[in-house]
C-alpha cells in the first residue's frame, strides 16, 4: 500500500518534543526512559499507525510508560497531532513516540528493558519472499527475546488468518510458548475491556473475525 506523503512531516517529526528519531534513540540506549518525567514499567507498540490503541492504553494505565513505534513519518505525524488534541482535556505524560525501523530495536532498548510488546494488525507481507519482513518472523522474535524482560509477553492481533497461521507455526518451532490463542477473539471472555485499534474497529464493523495470540518464553 502506497502511503500518502504529507508535506512538512519530516520537519514536524524532528521538532516534536514527544518523539525521538532512530539515531537519537540509539544514542540514548540504556537511558530511553529519560524521555519520560517518571520511570515506570515500559510497554511498546510496534507499527502503531495513527496511535489510537496506544493513546487509550496510556490513558487507562497511568502507572505504565508507553512508546509507540512507527517508521512512516506521515502516519506518525497524525498520531502525535491526535495525542496533542486529546491533551487539551487530559495530559498524557506516559506516552512517547519513536520514528524507527523495528529491525533496530535491539540497538535502542537494553536487554530486558521492555515489559510488554504489542503487535496490532501488522503488514502481512503475503509473498513468501517477504516472510522475513513479517513482525512475527523468527528474526523479529529474536529481537524481542533480547529486549523483553524474562517474564515479558507479546500480544499480537490481526484479521489476516494467513498471517496468524504463519505466526502460530513460527511460535511452534521456537522456544516461545503460546499462552493464549483465538481465531475469534471478540467472542472470548478474555476480550472484555479490549482496547481496539482503528483497523480493528473497521474490520469488526465489516463482520471480520479478529485473531489474537499471547506468547511468552
Amino acid at each position: 500500500m502506497r502511503l500518502r506523503h504529507i508535506k512538512g512531516c519530516e520537519d514536524f517529526i524532528t521538532d516534536a518534543k514527544e518523539c525521538l528519531r532512530e539515531d537519537e534513540a540509539i544514542a540514548l540506549k540504556g537511558k530511553i526512559q529519560d524521555i519520560f518525567d517518571v520511570r515506570r514499567p515500559l510497554q511498546i507498540e510496534i507499527g502503531m499507525g495513527k496511535g489510537q490503541f496506544i493513546r487509550n492504553m496510556a490513558l487507562k494505565n497511568q502507572g505504565i510508560n508507553f512508546i509507540g513505534i512507527e517508521r512512516y513519518e506521515s502516519v506518525l505525524m497524525k498520531a502525535i497531532q491526535r495525542k496533542r488534541n486529546l491533551e487539551s482535556d487530559k495530559a498524557i505524560d506516559n506516552l512517547r513516540f519513536l520514528c524507527a525501523d523495528a529491525r533496530k530495536l535491539a540497538d535502542i532498548f537494553e536487554t530486558g528493558e521492555v515489559d510488554k510488546i504489542f503487535l496490532n494488525f501488522s503488514d502481512p507481507w503475503p509473498k513468501d519472499r517477504h516472510a522475513n519482513r513479517r513482525l512475527t518472523s523468527p528474526d523479529f522474535l529474536q529481537i524481542y527475546d533480547r529486549i523483553l524482560k524474562p517474564e515479558g509477553v507479546i500480544e499480537f492481533k490481526t484479521d489476516n488468518v494467513g498471517l496468524f497461521e504463519y505466526s502460530l507455526e513460527v511460535v511452534k518451532d521456537s522456544k516461545w510458548k503460546l499462552d493464549f490463542c483465538s481465531f475469534d477473539f471478540h467472542s472470548e471472555e478474555k476480550s472484555e475491556g479490549n482496547i481496539m485499534t482503528e483497523y480493528e474497529e473497521k474490520f469488526v464493523g465489516q463482520g471480520n473475525k479478529i485473531c489474537k495470540m499471547i506468547i511468552s518464553r
